[in-house]
């Protein structure tokens, strides 16, 4: 009996054995991934690799690889792919001011991603959208509001862009340093963001300092943060294709910051460069360009058609196929697509990992924290016992558009504001709904007689996805995707008008929209302003939390408010001079950082910065933040630096921020540190980062304009 166990068990070991022993490298997930990226490349025949260029990636059927495509959404959860929990747009979620939260939800998003792929997979369904790879975040610099894709990004500031940005990557690929649990992408590289009508065509000129300073400070964030993948964008920068010139992809990308992710282009890039830009003559060059600057990975089909047409005429080799084709390879060996049974630990969630309680709550939690108190005549928050009637109405009050915004998933469990209003009222409340108005008729209203005869009124108005975003999407904006005007609809206006002049009980206007709008038409008609962004799914739910005071609002402007387009330069112009806070001298509608609280805050020195600092230093500095108010509420405190007075310097600039949660008459220590190496500015003239010498400000506070506590100091 013991001889046939030991001769079972030696059976079983050299069966093992030679099942690893005839497994391809490739596959083995414990080997190094570099020894395996180069184990499938020699295995691959040059057709093979280059039908890998391509977003559509078909099956290797002698290899056992399936098909995979590459181009998958997940802007505010999983995009375009059935059930998902669906978050505020990137807008909102920039507006909490809180890295902590953005980093979670991402985290949430990517373990949905992780659960789908594994229930589809196990259908034989490996589906377009149903991927591992995300081509998000979207970390252009949204410094025009006319932009409708602003609404994509995380504001106009470089430095919020970039923590955020950094945190929502961090959520997605994980904390595995061998790893990824999805792979993000950054986009769109660079120096995009409008006009979107021109986008195809458009060449933005730019000098060296505003690149530097500001279009590239988020990308270089992030790479250094380790994203995987980095889009480049449809138009030029200084006449060069981002998707063929060697000065972003190469120079600056691979050769200065050392990127080893994966480059890919935004869908279609490459076809621009010489049917629009006419940068380059034909599909063969243009193929043979992109490959030589570095691409990787082509949203479109001229890599998979014209590469080897390309090698055939000279213009490239297949040894420079093997490096452009590696770092894809490389990506999915860390995502364990060529594992055997999936990436461990991901490989077990299953559908209850996708849009479960927690991230329900989660989606209503980020809502929360992104809308902004514009407007508070002290109506707010209502006391339930006071209202024993309401109406909520407009255009948006019932309107899942409003909730979702553009690329973004769907679920069963969308609660809008009117159904949000009336659960959270309860059943002894008479809640009434009608549309109101709609975006165009300017005479004909509803639900005026039953405003009229409630106790107060909320009306849901602004815009929506197909009035503002991205070019074909936003199908009834005038301006192809962008706005030519700060107004909202002209119905709108005269319907808050109209309802004003009805009554003078208590109105409540609640204004959705993914950037900024004129709010001063429609604030005299309201005795309270909410800005509720595309708040996602439990928008309802979440506006009702802060109207009922549940939760005091604690959101903020990430953009400028500016009172008219005539106040900016034109859009097309590039220059950062007279954009942003950070250099616009006018008078503003809201500044940026702007926001209300239902209770008050005072602000303390706990730790001054010290009185002079050299390059390697860091600026420390804490702040006691105390509740004065009669509620409990978060504040985000704001760091700001100002410059010496030197030649475009900006006026102040965001360095430090923190949203902290304080009890009524209580005390929270806000610590803040900023790197004195993140003062640097661009030497035009040296072309190299400089940290100029002089007496510069730390100045802390509620917004941009409202600073309260100030500290000069000296750079050696």
């Amino acid at each position: 009996m013991l001889y046939k166990k030991f001769y079972c068990l030696l059976a079983v070991v050299v069966i093992t054995g030679s099942a690893m022993a005839q497994q391809p490298l490739f596959r083995n997930p414990q080997a190094p991934v570099e020894a395996r990226v180069k184990d499938l490349l020699q295995k691959l025949t040059l057709d093979e690799k280059i039908s890998l260029l391509g977003y559509r990636n078909p099956a290797i059927e002698r290899l056992d690889i399936p098909t995979y495509n590459w181009w998958n959404e997940a802007l505010h959860g999983i995009a375009r792919a059935g059930e998902a929990t669906v978050y505020p747009q990137a807008i909102g979620m920039a507006a909490t001011f809180n890295d902590a939260l953005v980093q979670e939800v991402a985290a949430t998003i990517s373990t949905e991603a992780r659960a789908k792929y594994n229930l589809s997979v196990a259908m034989n369904r490996r589906l377009w959208y149903m991927g591992l790879n995300f081509w998000t975040p979207n970390i252009n610099l949204f410094r025009d509001p006319r932009w409708g894709r602003g609404q994509e990004t995380y504001g106009e500031d470089p430095y919020l862009t970039a923590v955020m940005g950094a945190a929502f990557v961090s959520g997605l690929q994980g904390d595995d340093p061998a790893h990824l649990k999805t792979a993000a992408c950054a986009k769109h590289f660079a120096v995009h963001s409008g006009p979107e009508a021109e986008r195809h065509t458009f060449n933005a000129v730019v000098d060296e300092k505003d690149l530097r300073e500001t279009y590239l400070f988020a990308f270089k964030h992030l790479v250094d943060a380790g994203v995987e993948s980095i889009m480049c964008a449809y138009n030029r920068v200084n006449g060069e294709p981002c998707c063929t010139g060697q000065t972003l992809l190469q120079h600056i990308l691979r050769d200065e910051w050392h990127f080893t992710g994966q480059s890919v282009t935004d869908c279609g890039a490459l076809d621009d460069i010489y049917l629009r830009h006419k940068a380059i003559p034909t599909k063969v060059e243009t193929a043979a360009a992109a490959v030589k600057a570095g691409i990787n990975l082509e949203c479109g089909s001229i890599l998979q058609d014209d590469v080897k047409k390309a090698i055939e005429q000279g213009l490239l080799t297949p040894v420079e196929i093997d490096s452009v084709l590696s770092y894809n390879l490389r990506t999915q060996m860390k995502l364990g697509l060529f594992d055997e049974q999936g990436l461990a630990p991901y490989n077990r969630y299953g559908a209850d990992s996708v849009h479960n309680a927690y991230h329900i709550e989660m989606a209503r939690k980020a809502a929360q924290q992104s809308m902004v108190l514009l407007k508070n005549n002290g109506v707010l928050p209502l006391q339930k016992e006071k209202y024993s009637s309401m109406m909520v109405l407009g255009s948006n009050a019932a309107a899942p558009d409003a909730l979702l915004a553009n690329y973004h998933g769907i679920n069963g469990n969308l609660v809008t504001f009117a159904e949000g209003i009336a659960a959270a009222a309860g059943p002894a409340t008479a809640v009434q709904y009608d549309m109101g108005s709609d975006y165009k008729d300017t005479v004909h209203f509803g639900g005026i007689w039953a405003a009229e005869n409630s106790d107060v009124t909320i009306a849901v108005i602004g815009l929506t996805p197909v009035l503002e975003g991205e070019e074909g999407d936003a199908f009834l904006s005038a301006s192809g995707g962008d706005k030519a005007t700060l107004s909202l609809p002209a119905s709108q206006l005269a319907f808050m008008r109209k309802l004003r002049a009805a009554h003078k009980k208590p109105i409540i206007a609640v204004i959705t929209a993914g950037s900024a709008v004129d709010v001063s038409a429609i604030e005299p008609y309201a005795d309270a302003v909410i800005l509720a962004w595309y708040p996602g799914e439990q928008g309802g739910r979440a506006l009702a939390d802060i109207v009922f005071g549940d939760v005091s609002p604690a959101g903020r402007l990430p953009v400028t408010f500016y009172r008219s387009f005539n106040d900016l330069p034109p859009y097309d112009d590039y220059s950062l001079k007279g954009r942003t806070y950070r250099y616009f001298e006018g008078e503003v509608a809201y500044p940026f950082g702007f926001g209300l609280s239902y209770t008050t805050f005072n602000y303390a020195w706990e730790q001054q910065p010290r009185n002079t600092y050299a390059l390697r230093d860091t600026i420390h500095l804490a702040v006691q933040v105390q509740n004065t108010g009669g509620y409990d509420g978060d504040e985000v405190v704001q760091a700001y630096i100002e410059y010496p007075g030197l030649e475009r310097m900006p006026l102040r600039e965001l360095k430090a921020f923190r949203r902290v949660h304080v009890a009524k008459d209580g005390r929270q220590t806000v610590t803040l540190s900023i790197p004195v190496s993140g003062l640097q500015k661009w030497d035009l003239a040296a072309h190299r980062w400089k940290l100029y010498k002089g007496q510069y400000t730390v100045a802390v506070g509620k917004s941009s304009a409202d600073l309260l506590l100030k500290k000069t100091f000296t750079v050696k």
